[in-house]
């Protein structure tokens, strides 16, 4: 090759290497051995707020805040020594400063370049200003979750002594007070004590299910392989009384598959899942109730299905609120906190839940539960 075709390759190098250069997403900035900044990228002088002319008068402990520059200078000189690749930053905070003096964080990656006038040193800095802010912020709320999380146990020691003693005592009273004074009192005063006593027996059972989705809410479940027929059926045996009452028809196409869960929550999954679908019933009607599961790949898919009065689509997102109600509690006794426990089960399990219903015709609820946990180790 002739001396002008290799000043023309070399050229053409030279104009790779400066628009790499100029295109880096990060700050780059080249100090030689005495730390005096000899080459800056258009991202560098947009970071620090120098133009490239400022640049190349400044140290590189210019762009470091007063109060770190000799602990600054200390680990340069000890790079210089023992030159090599590294990421700097690892188990401390490293901050730049700007021309107007302001500081923000970054995480800086080193590298040595020999060259004829000795040691380069490219410094690769990232700003790194938002993911510190969303990193804090991810604290605060963690902080929150579990400030809020320890008031949920407090709640739900509260509820399950402090509340629960005295609805006790008031219906233990009532019921007294029926068998010993009922030839006293008239009808209306048998009346308002029957209303006293069923008033307080909802509110045991309000407490209960409290209970019951605070606990649900606090528990990272145990994941282990469960078999879902064995737990439909003690489920169904748990139901037996209310099944026999109602004639309903439970069908089972198929065997349920296995899947990582939690044992006792999947057996609350169902027996909620099914105690909705007995309860809201045509009326004159057997219910008639269809129980499936199959693996869809990584997920398994459990729907239950019924014949019962159904409801508008428009409120397939609002029963699974916490005290939702579609209905009277005349018509149909709960206390809307039955589903919500099913979602809560279905999100501890890494699932979703879904409901589907047409009224008259009756509701279909899908559960989608991944086969393995993402925490289990596999079996």
């Amino acid at each position: 090759m002739s001396s002008a075709g290799q000043l023309k390759s070399l050229a053409d190098h030279e104009e790779v290497f400066r628009l790499v250069f100029e295109a880096a997403p990060n700050g780059i900035v080249v100090v030689n051995d005495q730390g005096k900044v000899v080459l800056v990228n258009r991202q560098a002088e947009g970071m620090f707020g120098y133009s490239r002319e400022e640049f190349l008068a400044l140290g590189i402990e210019d762009l470091v805040p007063e109060r770190l520059r000799g602990a600054h200078l200390h680990h340069r000189k000890g790079f210089t020594r023992e030159p090599s690749n590294r990421a700097m930053g690892a188990g401390r905070d490293l901050f730049g400063r700007r021309r107007d003096g302001s500081e923000f964080p970054v995480e800086i990656g080193l590298t040595p370049v020999p060259s004829p006038q000795g040691m380069l040193v490219v410094s690769s800095i990232v700003d790194t200003t938002e993911r510190t802010r969303t990193e804090n912020e991810l604290r605060r709320y963690a902080a929150e979750l579990e400030r809020s999380n320890a008031d949920l146990r407090n709640f739900a020691h509260v509820a399950s002594h402090d509340l629960q003693e005295p609805l006790r005592k008031i219906t233990a009273f009532g019921e007294r007070l029926r068998t010993h004074s009922s030839g006293t009192l008239d009808t209306k005063g048998l009346d308002y004590l029957k209303r006293m006593t069923d008033a307080s027996q909802r509110m045991q059972v309000l407490i209960a299910d409290l209970l019951t989705f605070s606990r649900v809410s606090l528990q990272h479940p145990p994941c282990q392989e469960v078999d879902l027929d064995q737990i439909l059926r003690n489920t169904l045996e748990n139901l037996e009384i209310a099944i026999a009452e109602t004639g309903a028809n439970i069908h089972i196409p198929q065997p349920l598959p296995p899947i990582e869960a939690d044992r006792s929550q999947m057996g609350q999954l169902f027996q909620n899942l099914l105690s909705n679908a007995l309860k809201f019933r045509r009326p004159g009607e057997a219910p008639e109730i269809t129980v499936t599961a199959r693996q869809e790949g990584a997920t398994v898919r459990l729907q239950v299905c019924d014949r019962g009065i159904g409801f508008e689509p428009k409120y397939a997102e609002r029963i699974f609120g916490i005290f939702q109600r579609l209905h009277g509690r005349n018509e149909f006794e709960g206390t809307g906190v039955g589903l919500a426990i099913c979602r809560k089960i279905a999100e501890l399990h890494h699932g979703t839940i879904t409901a589907l219903g047409e009224p008259g015709v009756g509701a279909t609820f899908t559960v989608e539960l991944p086969r393995r946990q993402p925490s289990a180790s596999p079996s």
